[in-house]
């Protein structure tokens, strides 16, 4: 695969024309357009946003549709694209067509699976209406400007059909150069490194959204998309110094491309004491990428040498789901069932250079080989109020799958997995709220680590695994949400897993290592957000978001046997951002600081630790009325932040002696970025 190419994401707050007085807002829950006004929104995700103490949380990609994640509604509904995510579908609805946000409880709704502070956007479109965004940016060093980053989107209704068809272009342009350093196990250099990479990626996606109701309360919609991927990755440098290698130019060249869409749809209607909804989602993925790495040596001394790693993957998905609820037992009832298909056929071919220039492929044993899925998921859901302020939501069932590997010594497993929850949501008083939930799930398999596979660029292979099985999940949870009133709002929380048959690096036979089961793992953490308004120490217009969250992990090493945390597991991250819409004109500006840091990467053979910061921070200024636009200028990674590897490579596996220490310390540089948003 190619090296991680981060492109830390810009900050996007959005700034204030007056509003309604932030008390006012606070009380009610429910925030309506002109509670936004100050903002100058142009779509919903630009109203979501700004929800004081609320943060998108995006759907978790679960074994076919499964229960509600997130906590984004649209019309009290959920989501049930798979590859649109909810920021896409949010950013092409009209600001014009959102009647309000409300906020409410998620236990608290007749959809199973949703707990927690949720956000429902209620919309009405009216007439046709479109919002467009461009997001140019450059950087300081090694990469080219970035202009084709955008969006647009038109909205309408026709009869009781409402409808929506967007572009999309989600480019990006990163790059990043600097010193490498390699360090012999006793510490004294053995070589030094100078590189250079460039990566530049475009998206570009239509998708279209329809939605109807019918006279008797009957409802449909319809969602599809179709995007093509493009992606070319450069890095250049010079190696020197190495004692047993000449001084060498080094070349790594990839490429990725392919397509892939979605169609989807569902349509509910009243049958007997209850409503029955029905859903159906096609997927199709095809992901060809090449890997090439050259060396040359600058003495002559040596020929050319070589490598290419290329794959060409076709993933599929298929789901017909089906929800039947009604009212009964003092509360309310949902029984569903679900089949989910999916399945990956994929090709590899590893190559070396010979001595007249072409590339001749070796053999690369589990390689090639079809992964495919059967599953079906029976689950029952009861939900009800057991006092004014208390309510219960249960949800139980299990799931039967079949998982068979075509090829590549495959063979053919079944497996019967409970799963389920108990929700309990407390209204202790109107500003304060609390949640606890218990849930056991099964989680998602990557079919790509069944197959073997190699990173020319880091000296990395992965044998492949035909025995992965799906990792489970117990996570208890606890959530409190604290309305401040004129001073904003705060949530917190607490939370703790244990992971059966969790997914790290295990060794493969004698000398092999690829992604493997071990049998337990915990994880306990914390986040803590809010918003508090600056308004009442007379700082008319201002605010301060936060955020912090940390996690501690623990597994055995497959290896050494001893406990570790788990690899590449969030260790801790925190966000400070401040935005001042300067009442009575069309002026905002502000700023924001992120900090990030995971665990080390455990490997059969070397642990290091791969990122991009620590440490990130931007300032924007934007005008909302210019020439009918909202301009925003920001300038980005003030702070310097870098792009680093530290990682220790074993000469055996990490029981050995140390090879060598490897240290990269690469700048990114400056980022500047001019959004330019509008209405039609």
């Amino acid at each position: 695969m190619l090296p991680l190419c981060i492109s830390h994401a810009l900050a996007q707050d959005a700034a204030p024309p007056q509003a309604a007085p932030v008390a006012d807002v606070e009380a009610s829950r429910t925030f309506t357009p002109d509670d936004f006004k100050r903002f100058a929104p142009v779509n919903a995700l630009d109203m979501l946003e700004q929800v004081p103490g609320f943060v998108i949380r995006q759907q978790v990609v679960e074994r076919g549709l499964g229960q509600a994640t997130g906590n984004v509604l649209i019309n009290g509904q959920r989501l049930s694209a798979k590859s649109s995510d909810v920021l896409s579908q949010l950013s092409r609805i009209p600001a014009g067509n959102v009647v309000r946000i409300e906020l409410v409880d998620g236990a608290t709704l007749q959809i199973s699976g949703l707990s927690g502070q949720v956000a429902n956007i209620v919309t009405k479109a009216a007439g046709v209406s479109g919002q467009w965004e461009w997001r140019p940016d450059w950087r300081s060093y090694y990469t080219n400007p970035q202009l084709t980053r955008g969006n647009v989107s038109v909205s309408g209704t026709k009869g009781r059909m409402d409808w929506t068809v967007g572009f999309t272009n989600n480019a990006n342009h990163s790059g990043a150069g600097g010193p490498t350093v390699i360090y012999n196990a006793d510490g004294t250099v053995r070589e030094t490194r100078q590189d250079e990479w460039t990566g530049e990626f475009d998206a570009p996606t239509l998708s279209t959204e329809l939605a109807w109701t019918g006279a008797t309360g009957s409802k449909a919609n319809f969602h599809g998309n179709y995007q093509k991927v493009y992606f070319d990755y450069v890095e250049n440098g010079v190696h020197a110094g190495d004692p047993a290698l000449p001084d060498r130019y080094h070349t790594v060249l990839g490429e990725e491309g392919g397509h892939n869409y979605e169609l989807g749809g569902d349509y509910e209607f009243a049958l007997g004491v209850g409503r029955l909804k029905l859903i159906a989602l096609d997927r199709f993925t095809r992901t060809p990428f090449t890997d090439t790495e050259y060396i040359e040596y600058l003495d002559g001394s040596l020929p050319r040498d070589g490598a290419q790693f290329s794959r060409k993957g076709d993933e599929k998905e298929r789901i017909a789901r089906t929800e039947y609820r009604w009212k009964g037992w003092g509360g309310d009832l949902q029984v569903s069932g679900e089949y989910a298909f999916n399945s990956l056929d994929s090709t590899a071919i590893l190559s070396f250079l010979d001595a007249d220039g072409v590339f001749q492929p070796v053999p690369l044993p589990g390689a090639d080989a079809t992964v495919e899925e059967d599953r079906y998921e029976v689950m029952g859901t009861y939900g009800r109020e057991l006092t004014e302020a208390l309510q219960l939501q249960v949800s139980a069932g299990g799931e039967y799958s079949q998982i068979a590997q075509v090829g590549a010594g495959g063979l053919t497993r079944t497996f019967t997995r409970p799963k389920g929850f108990v929700s309990l949501a407390w209204k202790q008083s109107p500003k304060v709220d609390w949640n606890f939930k218990l849930e056991r799930r099964v989680g998602q398999l990557d079919f790509y680590d069944f197959l073997a596979s190699v990173n020319l660029q880091d000296n990395q292979s992965n044998a492949g695994n035909p025995d992965l099985v799906p990792p489970q999940t117990w996570e208890l949870s606890f959530e409190g949400n604290r309305n401040l009133g004129a001073w904003g709002s705060t949530t917190l929380r607490v939370y703790g897993q244990r992971i059966d048959d969790i997914i790290d690096t295990i060794p493969i036979g004698e000398f092999g290592q690829s992604p493997g089961n071990i049998d337990q793992a915990t994880v306990y953490g914390f986040e803590w957000k809010g918003t508090f308004n600056l308004d009442p120490i007379g700082w008319k217009g201002a605010k301060i978001d936060t955020r912090w969250a940390m996690e501690e992990s623990e597994v055995e090493d497959p290896l050494t046997f001893e406990k570790r945390p788990i690899s590449n597991n969030l260790q801790s991250e925190a966000s400070v951002s401040l935005r001042h819409d300067i009442p009575d004109t069309d002026w905002a500006w502000g700023g924001a600081v992120d900090y990030s840091y995971y665990e080390q990467d455990y490997r059969l053979t070397e642990v290091g630790r791969q990122w991009e910061g620590p440490i990130w921070a931007n300032l924007f200024v934007e005008n909302k009325n210019v020439l009918g636009m909202t301009v925003r200028f920001t300038a980005s990674n003030l702070a310097d932040a870098m792009s680093m590897w530290d990682r220790t490579v074993f000469a055996d596996r990490r029981t050995g002696p140390i090879d060598f220490h490897e240290m990269r310390n690469r700048k990114i540089g400056p980022i500047f970025q001019v959004t330019f948003t509008g209405k039609f």
